[in-house]
């Protein structure tokens, strides 16, 4: 089927995506390349089809996703790239979509900032049997969410929040995040707030959408792709090549502070896409540093407390990426008095973190704070 790729109403490319697959193949006409996915330009050729694919296919469920198979399985769909089709590929994170040729369709009436959305994608995601199997529907934002965890979208006093799971025995992430909120807020570092939320026993993060209808989120993954990188020039140089060629401000001093919590709460999982970039959706001016956001695998969530780990995503150990912060002049010891008793009072709801592990987790990290 023949579709026009869309930024908000502003009409990119069309495309013919397999119905098989859910795979882009063939590309049309192209209005506008300045509205392209960014990092699907390549250097010398312009817009290409693989690069474009991997970018669609990206917005997909990934195959990693727990519960994915079975929920894949209740609706009767063979791939999660399948589903993007079912919400024109719509997203809560920026303003793509793909619009049928010819179906008069707008911006207005389909973007899920302004329209609601369905929730059995989310449930069925969750585990929980659709209330009727022959009335499913799969216009929902849940269909080009990220990540591994359980996570659904839900709508409250008018706003959109983000509702991710934990894993393993200790289902510590959602406790992670807010955790790390509170380290954050106590160091002035921008950053996504979280909340706790249960179901039944069940720990739940939550998150406010920070992304508005005229903003978007451009994961540093993306970025990373405008240019080639030279083999003389480190990843974290390339990086800041990429940001200051885009116009990109303030990226040197955010990093900085995103390596420093990092360090501080032993994130195991910074990748590329846990990361990104603010711009304009309709200017396409860049605004900057994305506040921080899913650190939740962290804290040794599924290992014994003080374990060595791997980080990412320039380094290999935390020891030697704190290497990389520039300016540490910001960082407030001080700040942090008290954080022990907090993050063991976070702790303290949780069913699965026993208290020697809170105590354990509350004295990791405040003595890698000191070690700041």
């Amino acid at each position: 089927m023949v579709y026009t790729l869309m930024h908000k109403n502003t009409p990119v490319v069309d495309m013919e995506i397999d119905d098989a697959t859910g795979y882009i193949a063939k590309l049309q006409d192209v209005f506008d390349e300045s509205h392209l996915p960014v990092g699907t330009v390549l250097f010398k050729t312009g817009i290409d089809r693989k690069a474009l694919n991997d970018w669609w296919t990206g917005r997909s469920i990934p195959a990693s996703r727990a519960g994915l198979d079975e929920a894949l399985m209740s609706i009767g769909v063979s791939s999660p790239t399948l589903l993007l089709e079912k919400c024109y590929g719509l997203s809560l994170s920026d303003h793509y979509w793909i619009c049928p040729k010819a179906s008069g369709l707008a911006w207005e009436d389909v973007n899920f900032f302004h329209n609601d959305f369905s929730k059995d994608m989310g449930e069925i995601l969750f585990g929980h049997e659709p209330r009727d199997r022959d009335r499913v529907s799969l216009m929902s934002p849940d269909n080009t969410s990220d990540g591994w965890l359980r996570k659904k979208w839900v709508i409250a006093d008018g706003k959109c929040y983000l509702m991710k799971g934990g894993s393993g025995v200790f289902q510590q992430e959602p406790f992670n995040e807010v955790i790390a909120s509170a380290i954050m807020r106590r160091l002035g570092i921008d950053h996504v707030t979280y909340t706790l939320s249960f179901d039944g026993s069940k720990p739940y993060s939550l998150c406010e959408n920070f992304i508005t209808p005229e903003t978007e989120l451009i994961p540093a993954w993306r970025v990373l792709q405008t240019q080639k990188q030279p083999n003389h020039i480190s990843l974290r140089d390339h990086f800041f090549a990429c940001c200051d060629t885009l116009g990109i401000p303030g990226v040197k001093n955010a990093l900085d502070r995103m390596l420093t919590l990092d360090y501080i709460i032993a994130n195991e999982d910074r990748h590329w896409n846990n990361f990104g970039l603010v711009r304009n959706a309709e200017t396409l001016v860049w605004s900057g540093f994305a506040p921080v956001f899913d650190s939740g695998t962290s804290m040794w969530y599924d290992k014994r407390v003080g374990m060595k780990t791997e980080c990412k995503p320039f380094r290999k150990t935390h020891a030697e990426q704190i290497k990389l912060v520039e300016d540490l002049s910001w960082f407030d010891i001080d700040a942090l008095n008290g954080l022990k008793d907090e993050i063991i009072e976070i702790l303290s709801s949780s069913e699965d973190v026993d208290q020697p592990r809170r105590e354990a987790i509350a004295k990791a990290v405040t003595e890698r704070a000191g070690h700041i």
